[in-house]
Order: structure tokens, then sequence, then C-alpha cells
């Protein structure tokens, strides 16, 4: 407990730092949410606020392959445990169920352009900047936010991921044009759909070592390497690097495959609490 409130402790002082980007006004025929997509030039994205209040914050969360924006607001208990955390949950929506970062067999948009978008679109309606955003995903989903932390990190509070890192070949450390928010990424040991380890995907793509892809947001983000922490999130024994810039890189295995749980979800975000982030949960034991 101790060495996990210092890690609450560290992202605190850090990420309280972080500037708000200046609000622009809305109009009301920009108005949306639930079934309503928000639209933005290069697509669109959905958003589930918390009823009654505004939102401390939102957890920006990209979805698996095959999946869309649609799909995932149908994952009722994470947004029910965003949503106990005092944030709103948002879901950006991948061309043809699929996302095209710079490593992936699509390449059909600029995808941190149009993150970037959605990201000036949450600050204007909703007035969500850079130290009230958590980003997050599955997946290959998963992937997309770790290259929206090496390229855009700068524009968020912190990220939570389940079982998709970079593809190779991996960025270099020099490659991420910010310093990455700390991040809590989970990973099943027995996960055959994107090993720890990757694994080829045709002929010509290949997801990338878990391992290898930590290792390049440590070294962007300075961390003290060799110097792993054991903490305990969610009841699952997990290895934190301190010592980085922004707060620490936390690695959590645990026993299953290819998944995501919404009580990883709910001690994650514990986690990564802070003052601008009010987290507490109210849902999950």
């Amino acid at each position: 407990m101790a060495r996990l409130s210092t890690l609450l402790t560290c992202a605190a002082l850090i990420l309280a730092l972080q500037p708000a980007l200046a609000a622009a006004p809305v109009t009301a025929t920009e108005t949306c949410g639930g079934d309503v997509p928000c639209r933005v030039a290069d697509g669109e994205y959905r958003i589930a606020l918390p009823p009654g209040g505004a939102p401390a914050g939102v957890y920006l969360f990209f979805h698996g392959y095959e999946g869309s924006a649609a799909d995932q607001m149908q994952a009722t208990d994470l947004i029910a445990v965003a949503r106990a955390h005092g944030l709103a949950f948002a879901a950006p929506d991948g061309l043809d169920r699929t996302w095209s970062f710079a490593t992936s067999p699509s390449h059909d948009r600029d995808e941190i352009r149009f993150v970037g978008e959605v990201l000036d679109d949450l600050q204007r309606r909703f007035g969500f900047g850079p130290n009230r955003v958590v980003v997050g995903g599955f997946s290959q989903g998963a992937s997309m936010a770790w290259y929206v932390a090496c390229d855009l990190g700068g524009r968020v509070a912190g990220a939570v991921t389940f079982s998709g890192v970079f593809w190779d070949p991996l960025p270099q450390p020099s490659d991420c044009q910010a310093v990455p928010p700390p991040l809590v990424h989970f990973h099943g040991r027995a996960d055959r759909t994107f090993p720890l380890a990757g694994r080829a995907i045709g002929d010509r793509w290949h997801q990338g070592d878990t391992f290898r892809s930590l290792a390049v947001l440590e070294a962007r983000a300075g961390c003290r390497l060799g110097t792993d922490t054991p903490v305990t999130i969610a009841g699952i024994a997990c290895a934190q690097v301190q010592g980085c810039e922004r707060g620490p890189i936390t690695l959590c295995l645990h026993d299953g495959g290819h998944e995501v749980q919404a009580g990883w979800l709910d001690g994650a975000l514990s986690a990564l609490s802070h003052p601008v982030l009010p987290i507490t949960s109210e849902v999950l034991p």
C-alpha cells in the first residue's frame, strides 16, 4: 500500500501541473452525445456523459479491430466504471472498423490528425483539456492509444490500455513527439491474439513485443531504468517503473488471454488519481 500511495502522489503532483487549453464557444446545432455522434473533419466519435453534474474528465477509448464506436458504447461495464470515477466515456470511430497508424495493415486516414481533431472537439464542447483526458483502448485500439501517447502525449493526462502495444518496426524514443503520460497497461500471459512477444499478421505486418514497446516509452519519458517497483492494481501483481518525467509507467501481467475487464480499469483509474480527476470507486468492490 505504501508503494501504491507513492504512485498516486507522484501522478498527482505531475499531472496537476498540466495546462488546460483555451475553450472555444459551441453552437447549439453542434450538440451531440448518446446515440448522436460528435463529428469532426476526419470522422466522428461517441460520448456518454455521467448523469447529473459535469464530469471531471473523459476516458477516451479506442475500440479493437472489427469494432466500432457504436459497438464500444455497448460496453456498459466500462462506461459504469468511468462514470463512477466522475469521467465521461468517449469512443472514436475507426474507418472500416480498423485503425491506420503507421505500421498497421490499413492506411485509410491520418489517425494522429484525426485524434487531434477529437481532442480539440472534446475541449471545445465539454472543456476537457489535456489535464482532463485519459486515453485507453483494447487490442489494436490499445496500439492506437500507444501511438497517441507517443505523438500526442502532451495532450493527455494518463493512459490505461489492454492487450495491445506498438507494431514493428517499433518507433524509436526520439520518434515520439511528446513525453508519454503515466500509463498502466494490462496484458495476458496466455494471450494468443496479441501475444506478449507479438506475432505476424500476414506477410508484411507484425505486432510488436510488449517489453520492447514499454522500453520505448520509458526511454522517451526519461524513466530510471532498472528500478522496477512491485505494486498491486486490481489484485494483479504489476511492475512499475518510476522516475519518469510525467509519472510512472506500469505493466500488469495477468494469467488470462486477450481481454479487458472493468475491474482492471477501475483499479488503474484509481492508480492514476490526482486532484484534477477526483477518482473514487463507487461501482466495484
